[in-house]
Order: C-alpha cells, then structure tokens, then sequence
C-alpha cells in the first residue's frame, strides 16, 4: 500500500485578494476560462454546474496544437472554502480546492490532486508542478479583473 504522500500532489499560493474574490474567481465560469490551466493555454467550457453531482466539462486548447477533453463532476461544494469534483476523463484523479482567508486582503488557494495509484501520480508531479505553479500566476492576473 502507497503512503498518501506518494498519490497526492499539492500546490497552493498566498494570493493579495480578499477570499470572496479568489473565490468569486472560481465560481464564475467567464473568469475561470480566462486563468485555468498552463500559461497559453484557452479554454472552452461545454457545461459548468457548480454543485454536487453538477458535470464540469471542458476543452482546453494548447498553444502550440493539441484539444485536451476534460470531464469532471462535482461532489463538494463549500462556498468560500472548498470545492472538489472526481475527474472522469484521463488522467484519473480526485481534485480539491480548498480556500483559506489569511487577512482581509490575503487568501491562501490550495489544490490537491488524489491519485489512486503512486504510479499514475509520480508519471504526472514532474509536469504538473510548475503548471499549477502557472496556474496561480494566471489567476493572480485575472483577480485584478473581478468585482464581487
């Protein structure tokens, strides 16, 4: 049996926004689209229903070439403090958002990524890393665009 260590891959980031900020972010699909995923990348949202057992289905678009299919549904959803969803298209993993208000004006966002095997993780931690890495970079800019 794997320790947890070994099947989770976790990213978070202190971020100079108020927590209903951050979480307006995610929650609203036409800011969602504008910072998730890697520096490049666009996406196209096909269903997006925030709620448990709500599907979250998306094509994102590479810069260079290539469409990624992504299936997701919900299971938790914790306004300003966590959402979750059980991906349903390869690479299989549970994901968690969790948000955390530090200040009035800081908030810390965490992601963690739940694999079922240490295999199918440790082939995915190399890259994605730094990809949640440039995904806290996007979100950080499109936060200057978000009013509540």
């Amino acid at each position: 049996m794997a320790s947890n260590s070994s099947i989770i891959i976790s990213s978070s980031r202190a971020l100079n926004a108020p927590l209903s900020i951050v979480y307006h972010a995610f929650e609203n699909p036409k800011h969602l689209a504008n910072w998730w995923g890697p520096e490049g990348f666009t996406n196209t949202f096909h269903e997006f229903n925030l709620q448990p057992g709500g599907k979250w289905i998306l094509t994102m678009h590479g810069p260079e070439k290539g469409n990624y299919e992504n299936a997701s549904v919900f299971k938790t959803i914790e306004p300003l403090k966590l959402i979750t969803w059980e991906r349903v298209s390869k690479p299989l993993f549970n994901m968690e958002v969790a948000f955390e208000k530090l200040s009035n004006t800081k908030t810390k966002i965490s992601f963690k990524m739940i694999f079922e095997s240490a295999e199918e993780c440790n082939k995915l931690k190399p890259f994605v890393i730094p990809k949640n890495e440039e995904n806290f970079d996007r979100l950080e800019r499109e936060l200057l665009k978000v009013i509540v």
